[in-house]
């Protein structure tokens, strides 16, 4: 005895709403079985779960309504065979674009929980102290866009010349080194070479503040004013660049703290 399903009952079998199956009802797509004729309520057979699940498939490939309307009504083996055929390659390609965008994806998350678990956010001013470090500055960057903040290294690498690239490893963080009014952007060496630009930052302590684009020049005066009371002026400052967002970012600045 052939079986038949509500409209409810049919959705959740081929993964769909009941108002896609009433629109493709609608559309001459997919018509239920038959239809009582005392309550209007439709019922679908097994044949037709078969045409909404292959429906379903076709439409994860984007194919057209139409498209799929003139498949289910062919009566031409080779024509079907050879539409499934073009249907198949194109969902190899899709996959192959999801696999792709999952590894983007991925990547981007791994970045952003690393500088989540590397900056994480304080209040006022609070002290750190660093081991010596050194620093490339830039001869064309002063300050961060997203344009000079993509692919970032390219540019320091770029700057040392392909000879040397193998003398040369920068860790994953970008900032902005000021001395005596004069900015450069800088990439932090894990490995170098003598060449021109490089900065080497004293180890010790160094007095440190978080802050937006707005709240920027306050926050750094604050920070040097500080500074001051009890130890030597600051000769430079740090302003590291913190992901904080798609396509956002706030600023770790850091003053060298030398007690008088």
């Amino acid at each position: 005895m052939e079986k038949f399903f509500s409209v409810s009952q049919t959705a959740e079998m081929v993964g769909m709403t009941a108002e896609t199956l009433r629109h493709y009802d609608r559309i001459g797509l997919v018509r239920p079985n038959k239809t009582d004729e005392w309550t209007g309520y439709r019922y679908y057979t097994e044949q037709e779960v078969v045409m909404l699940r292959i429906v379903r498939a076709l439409r994860c490939m984007d194919l057209p309504l139409e498209e799929i309307k003139r498949l289910l009504q062919s009566d031409d083996l080779s024509e079907t065979a050879a539409f499934l055929k073009d249907a198949e390659a194109q969902a190899d390609e899709k996959i192959a674009q999801l696999l792709d965008a999952k590894a983007r994806i991925g990547r981007a998350r791994a970045y952003y929980e690393r500088k989540a678990a590397e900056f994480s956010e304080h209040e006022g001013a609070f002290f750190r102290d660093y081991p010596e470090r050194v620093v490339l500055l830039a001869t064309a960057l002063q300050t961060p866009t997203m344009e000079n903040l993509y692919d970032y290294h390219r540019h320091f690498y770029a700057q040392v010349g392909q000879q040397r690239r193998g003398d040369f490893a920068f860790a994953d963080t970008a900032g902005v080194y000021e001395r005596e009014g004069n900015a450069h952007m800088f990439a932090l060496c894990e490995r170098y070479a003598q060449t021109d630009g490089l900065v080497v930052l004293p180890a010790g302590r160094y007095l440190c503040a978080d802050c937006t684009e707005e709240t920027l020049s306050e926050t750094l005066r604050a920070l040097k004013e500080r500074a001051a009371k009890d130890a030597a002026p600051p000769a430079f400052t740090l302003r590291f660049i913190v992901i904080s967002g798609i396509a956002r970012w706030r600023y770790r600045l850091e003053v060298p703290y030398l007690p008088q």
